[in-house]
């Protein structure tokens, strides 16, 4: 995919003192790799032909993306610094760290950018398992045994797998990882055994040969892998642990700019040049209002906030 990304060639600049008038800044809170990283850069060069200004993706990981997402909280409110924020970032880290920030009254929200359903996927070399059901029964065979990894404490990958352990009554341990990509590195290195992650880190993985795709976390299979069965169709009834991704800016960003790329943003998921390159990477576009965003990470903190709480997540 990393060809299909390069920057498009800028279209003349505005005129002066118009916004934009120089480079934007994409704040991804992870290592570069991951599926936060893949689909702000996807944006990001669109974005930037879209605007005649470079929209520069800049990774600042650690503490579970808490690191980025208080650099842009605390940013200046111009249009020149934006978030590429995620399920963990804005919905589960309220309830694992003390922040300096708040992820709803700290950003503007621009755009819920796309969905991505995880897959769960194993070291075929240290897991057996080849469906759903092995791999509840050989967790519950050797309780605490299987490791799985994760981009960071409450990053999307923890939450769905603490979601799972509570759906199914199992017991993995979790290796919190600085982002996905490392992460990655270590399961198909056989060092931890089994993530739930999105369709970009996973599938290249599974199709190389060098990792095995138990199931879907959606209630429907993947576009782009549809041989993956869901978990809900392989008995774990109605579970559903789906990534999301949006853009951000800090709060106080002028309106205007705001509502100018939510409608750049909206136009460009909804077009022809990305959507089929989000979908080839099991990423399915979900453009709306800032609004709308906005009530969508409230339903998600109230959702996975109770999930922490039951399952007595910490940021260890």
């Amino acid at each position: 995919m990393a060809g299909a990304l390069l920057a498009p060639a800028l279209r003349p600049a505005r005129a002066q003192g118009a916004w934009p008038d120089r480079p934007v800044r994409i704040v991804v809170p992870f290592t570069p790799g991951g599926s936060t990283d893949i689909i702000a850069r996807a944006l990001g060069a669109e974005l930037q032909a879209a605007l005649g200004q470079p929209f520069v993706v800049e990774n600042r990981g650690g503490a579970g993306g808490t690191v980025g997402c208080e650099a842009v909280a605390h940013a200046a409110p111009d249009g020149y610094t934006l978030l590429m924020g995620h399920i963990g970032t804005l919905a589960v880290n309220p309830f694992l760290y003390r922040l300096s920030y708040d992820t709803v009254s700290s950003f503007a929200p621009i755009v819920l950018a796309a969905v991505v359903p995880n897959v769960m996927v194993v070291n075929p070399r240290k897991v057996e398992a080849t469906g759903i059901a092995e791999l509840i029964a050989l967790a519950k065979r050797r309780p605490g045994a299987l490791a799985y990894g994760s981009g960071g404490n409450g990053s999307a990958a923890h939450i769905a797998m603490a979601a799972f352990n509570l759906a199914t009554g199992t017991a993995m341990t979790h290796v919190p990882y600085r982002g996905t990509a490392p992460m990655m590195n270590d399961l198909i290195g056989g060092t931890i055994d089994l993530t739930f992650t999105g369709g970009p880190p996973a599938l290249p993985p599974v199709r190389a040969g060098l990792l095995r795709a138990l199931g879907v976390s959606s209630t429907h299979r993947l576009a782009g892998a549809p041989e993956i069965p869901t978990l809900d169709e392989q008995g774990v009834t109605g579970f559903d642990a789906t990534q999301w991704y949006g853009l951000l800016a800090p709060a106080g960003t002028p309106r205007p700019v705001v509502e100018r790329l939510n409608a750049e943003s909206a136009r460009i998921l909804q077009g022809e040049a990305l959507r089929p390159r989000l979908a080839a990477e099991g990423a399915e576009a979900a453009p709306g209002t800032p609004g709308s965003f906005r009530d969508f990470i409230l339903a998600e903190r109230a959702r996975w906030g109770e999930v922490v709480r039951r399952a007595d997540l910490r940021a260890d």
